[in-house]
This record gives structure tokens, sequence and C-alpha cells, in this order.
């Protein structure tokens, strides 16, 4: 698990309906209902709002709460029927209580010490190594004219040779949807566009138009090349959330290495032991 997540609704209303904690009443806090007589605090309508179905979640502001709300009246009520009978001394629901309280305090330390404990300066440390380890590749800027036929192409050529502009004569014959724009691509890689074609404008001089036509699956065509240059690396705040990840995926790795040689870890079935290194060797070696 490499993402913070609070515990789902029923499992986090459950845990606070069964241990009834008491919040202190203040403006902060103040009590919204009551059920039985029993206060409910905002800050136990704001717990049950991050736990909402996605459906819910798109309605309107007020109808969440209120959903949130009804949610939240149903569980205590029926806590309440759950603790007379109880239920809340039965040994399943002990240890599904115990699970849940380790679950949480796991996700009460992973907010601490990775999510809250990702440094600006380790993002960028990371984005820079990450961008290290990516060669550079090379982008062309070209014009491209697509007819249907070869001879189409080659009396293409023989305008161009003869002083025609190329953008003007890409509007007039092109039936490229972008003639309007005189053929223009933009920036491209090599692996954006069919082999015939990166090739044959990766190999043309700055300024320069193929001399014979190109075909590919799409028709014939004659390019023009006019400029090459490196490709710049994306900026990091276009991919700051995914850097941030890998700092605090490392961050998770690092405390659960060390938590296990601390405490050790002895899985007993053979089966289930293999299954376990092999899961967690593939996830270290992502």
């Amino acid at each position: 698990m490499l993402k913070y997540k609070l515990l789902a609704a029923v499992a986090a209303i459950s845990v606070m309906a069964v241990q009834a904690p008491s919040f202190a009443q203040d403006a902060a806090d103040p009590v919204i209902a009551k059920v039985a007589g029993a206060a409910i605090h905002k800050s136990e309508l704001d717990l049950a709002m991050t736990g909402l179905d996605p459906q819910l979640a798109q309605l309107p502001e007020e109808q969440k709460r209120a959903a949130a709300l009804s949610g939240l009246i149903d569980v205590k009520l029926l806590a309440k029927d759950a603790e007379k009978e109880g239920l809340q001394d039965d040994a399943a629901f002990k240890k599904r209580l115990a699970y849940l309280t380790e679950r949480e305090l796991h996700n009460a330390f992973f907010k601490k010490h990775v999510v809250d404990a990702v440094k600006p300066d380790e993002v960028k440390a990371r984005y820079d190594a990450e961008i290290a380890k990516i060669p550079a590749q090379e982008e062309a800027k070209a014009r491209h004219i697509l007819v249907k036929t070869e001879d189409e192409a080659k009396a293409i050529i023989k305008d161009l040779d003869g002083g025609k502009d190329f953008a003007t004569l890409a509007k007039e014959k092109s039936t490229d949807p972008n003639k309007a724009d005189g053929g223009d691509l933009g920036y491209f890689t090599k692996d954006r566009m069919v082999p015939e074609f990166s090739e044959a404008a990766f190999k043309l001089e700055k300024g320069k138009y193929t001399q014979t036509p190109v075909k590919t699956q799409f028709g014939y065509h004659v390019i023009l090349l006019e400029d090459k240059r490196k490709q710049a690396p994306p900026p990091l705040e276009q991919v700051e959330p995914q850097v941030k990840q890998l700092v605090m995926r490392d961050k998770y790795i690092e405390l659960l290495t060390k938590a296990k040689a601390d405490a050790g870890v002895d899985i007993t079935d053979p089966a289930l032991k293999k299954a376990y290194d092999e899961a967690n060797k593939e996830e270290a070696a992502n």
C-alpha cells in the first residue's frame, strides 16, 4: 500500500461507535445532532464524510453532509442495540476491532513518517535523478504534403524545385487534415510517426525537403524539415505528483525494511511463505 487512506466509512464509524469517544464541545466542534441523548459532533460527521461512496461524493455539499449524517445516525442506533446485546464482547468482533485499530495506526504512522515527511528538496533531487536516467530524444519539426499517387508527389517536388512555397502548396494540394496549417506537424519524436516517414524526416538537413516521394500506408508524402532539437524533459511542476509518489514509496519501503529487521517475520506455511517472498521481491523490483 503506497497511498495513505482513511479507513472505509463502516470500519471507521464502527470503531468510533464501539469506543463511544467523548468529544469536547466547543465552537470548533459543535454538536450537530443527538441520538438517544448522545451527542454527534461535527468532527464525527467530517470523519463519516471521508468514507462516502464515490457515487454519493458527486452530490452537492449539503446533500453529501445529509447522506453522511444519515449513515452516522443509522450506525449509532444499531451500535447502541449491539452493545445492549453484548456484541462488543464477542471474540470475532474483538479480533476485527483489533485489526481495524492496527490498520488505522498503520495509516497514521504512514501519514506522519511518509506523506507528511516528504520535503520539496527530496522531490527535486529525485526528479533530477530520474531525468538524468532518460536519454534526451531528438525531435524534428516538419511540414508535409500528402497526396494519393507518386506522380502527384513528384509534380509537387518539381514545383518546390521551381521555387514555390511549401506551405502554400500544402494548402492547395495536400489531402491531410492539417493542410490549412500549411502541412505543419510541429515537433515530434521518431516513435510518433510511421517508420518510413520518421526515417525520411530525420535524415533531412534543416530547411531541406525530400527529393523523392515517401510512401507510407497513408499515401505519398513530400516532407520539409524545419528544425531539429533535443526534446526538453517535462518540468518538475508537471510531474511533481508522480515524483512525490516515488519518494513516498522509498520512504515506505525503508520503514518496512527496518521494521521487519527489528521485529523479525516468520511465516510457517511453506506455500504462503513462498508467495509472500515472491510478492515482496516483485514489489522491491518495481
